[in-house]
């Protein structure tokens, strides 16, 4: 029963604010939090600004431990993971298209900054004239037009369809990497910013000078995250309780480890893009990997958005906002983010429902850095390690894992494939050859299916055999072929189609050509069409055609793949097929007897 002391609620209000409590804000700014592109006024209550006040003190909560880990991890330094929250949380949602979304410094983001940071800003022979930390933010720079590009060229939507495959293997290796270099720290030693293997030649020193108070330290924030209550999860982070316990455990005499130390303050330095050709043209394809890998796990996390939300996300909207972030991440020279699908569950489950909530987590984030920033130097590495340690294990995709012996060869070899390359091979290259290998995979999938819907078999139809001329014709003998396309075909099936059509054609006398079930054909089907028919003429096959409708038809056409049949040979059904095929078995037994 509707209350009677509120108002009706009308077109455009949201669930659960009254008139009493709207506000009016700008139309550009109602148009940033709600996506209604014809909004002019947009009902912002109170109910609104407390959900998404409490979204962005928990996710700052959340986050703060993951932005140091971030930043100390790729030798960056704590404040390149803390501006990187700061920055994309804003661009992001202002400009963004996801409405209750939080974005940081992610895993595979992290992981890909770590080795363009490696190869270009560690390797002098790229430029030599050109100081090594502007090359790598170039690159964060370009990839971020590119994501710009993406939206404004309303590809946003098709970034999604990249294989699941692909993206399982290439988070579980995440997952794996981001354990593999978290173990040195919780040994004592630093982070080591090279990859997995570089991590396990630094090892055999790391065990050689063990420093116990760091692996009890980094043991005790691990084992913290991993018993911490779902239920106080959501009251309490158990990454933040692991932070503070680990921290604590520092004056109580496990004082004796590697620490943050001092805490810089101010703001950051600004990096000049290097604008030269020769280095933009190398530049290139680290900045394309870093862009699809930021898109992608962007748009996955806006579908998880919506499914949570009931809302629908704006696909070239978001790649806007997250290319924009990325371009000031490269500017101010920090690390560059993406969505984050944890920070965007909590921040929905803490009741941010709005961009609102990001900014506000950015400003609390902002004030923070400039004044707070003595909080972080005594935590240890030991005990971010532990926290990074659950976060990988977290972000691996076991339900897959667990059951890879059971999935199918085409879904298996590409996510294990992409695992395998992000662990020990050039990560940048790692989705690159995991897309190939899935999109192979699917191929050989695609032609069986395809095939499964080519139907050539003889027509063997009593009354067309009972017709005068051919009554004593064997029921046996198959002079009319029937070849039925059912479905779409493309260049999977093109190649099986002519070994198994061809191969029937040369033993009938007549083959219709039914395309009335025929949904969808591409060039490269359409033109073995035309070597059917020629092979037809070869043996002497007469021809019918059922017509094609639609872009079949187009296709076809626009090929010319028919220039060889006479107009009579093409029908609209079935049963006029069977009558002209008649009248030319009868002609040319005719011809035969003459």
């Amino acid at each position: 029963m509707q209350d009677p002391f509120r108002a009706p609620r009308r077109q455009g209000q949201r669930h659960g604010v009254d008139s009493h409590s709207d506000v009016r804000v700008p139309r550009r700014l109602a148009r940033l939090i709600d996506g209604e592109e014809g909004a002019v006024r947009f009902r912002y209550g109170l109910q609104d600004l407390f959900g998404d006040v409490s979204g962005a003190v928990v996710s700052t909560i959340i986050v703060l431990p993951w932005a140091l880990a971030y930043g100390v991890a790729s030798g960056l330094g704590p404040l390149a993971g803390l501006y990187c929250t700061i920055t994309i949380g804003f661009f992001a949602a202002v400009f963004g298209g996801t409405r209750a979304q939080m974005s940081d410094p992610s895993a595979p983001m992290l992981v890909a900054m770590t080795v363009i940071l490696m190869e270009y800003a560690g390797n002098p022979n790229v430029m030599e004239h050109v100081s090594g930390p502007n090359r790598a933010f170039t690159i964060v720079m370009l990839a971020g037009l590119l994501q710009v590009a993406f939206g404004a060229l309303g590809i946003g939507r098709f970034v999604v369809y990249t294989p699941y495959s692909v993206i399982s293997g290439f988070m579980s290796g995440i997952g794996v990497v981001i354990m593999v270099i978290s173990v040195l720290p919780l040994l004592g030693t630093d982070f080591e910013t090279g990859g997995p293997l570089d991590v396990i030649h630094a090892l055999p020193n790391a065990v050689a000078n063990l420093n116990p108070n760091a692996v009890v330290l980094g043991t005790v924030s691990l084992a913290v995250c991993a018993l911490w209550p779902a239920k106080a999860d959501k009251i309490l982070s158990g990454y933040v309780v692991a932070l503070i316990v680990g921290t604590l455990m520092t004056f109580i005499g496990f004082n004796d480890v590697p620490i943050i130390g001092k805490f810089p303050t101010g703001l950051p330095v600004l990096q000049w893009p290097v604008l030269s050709l020769d280095f933009l043209m190398d530049a290139i394809h680290p900045a394309v990997i870093l862009a699809i890998i930021g898109s992608v796990n962007s748009l996955i996390c806006s579908n998880l958005h919506d499914s949570l939300t009931g809302t629908r996300h704006n696909s070239d909207r978001e790649l806007v906002g997250q290319g924009l972030s990325n371009v000031a991440n490269g500017l101010l020279g920090v690390l560059p983010g993406s969505a984050s699908a944890s920070g965007t569950i909590i921040n929905i489950r803490a009741g941010g429902r709005t961009p609102v909530a990001s900014v506000l987590r950015s400003i609390i984030l902002l004030a923070l850095v400039l004044g707070g920033g003595k909080i972080a130097e005594p935590v240890p590495y030991a005990v971010l390690s532990g926290i990074m340690i659950k976060g990988g294990w977290d972000i691996m995709d076991w339900r897959l894992l667990a059951r890879v012996r059971y999935l199918r060869l085409d879904f298996a070899v590409p996510m294990l494939a992409t695992l395998i390359l992000t662990l020990f091979a050039d990560l940048l290259v790692a989705v690159g050859l995991g897309y190939i290998i899935a999109v192979l995979a699917r191929a050989k999938e695609q032609e069986r299916t395809e095939m499964h819907s080519v139907l050539s078999v003889p027509l063997l139809d009593r009354t067309l055999l009972d017709e005068e001329g051919v009554a004593d014709a064997d029921p046996f003998l198959t002079r009319v072929g029937l070849v039925d396309l059912r479905g779409s075909y493309s260049v999977a099936s093109a190649r099986g189609m002519v070994w198994m059509v061809k191969k029937d054609i040369q033993y009938h006398d007549v083959v219709i050509f039914n395309f009335s079930h025929t949904t969808d054909m591409d060039l490269s089907a359409a033109l073995v069409m035309e070597k059917l028919l020629d092979s037809a003429g070869e043996n002497n096959t007469e021809c019918i055609v059922i017509n094609p409708s639609g872009s079949v038809a187009q296709t076809l056409n626009s090929l010319d793949v028919f220039r060889c049949l006479p107009n009579d040979r093409f029908v609209t059904g079935m049963d006029e097929a069977k009558k002209l095929a008649l009248a030319l078995l009868k002609k040319r037994e005719r011809g035969t007897e003459a």
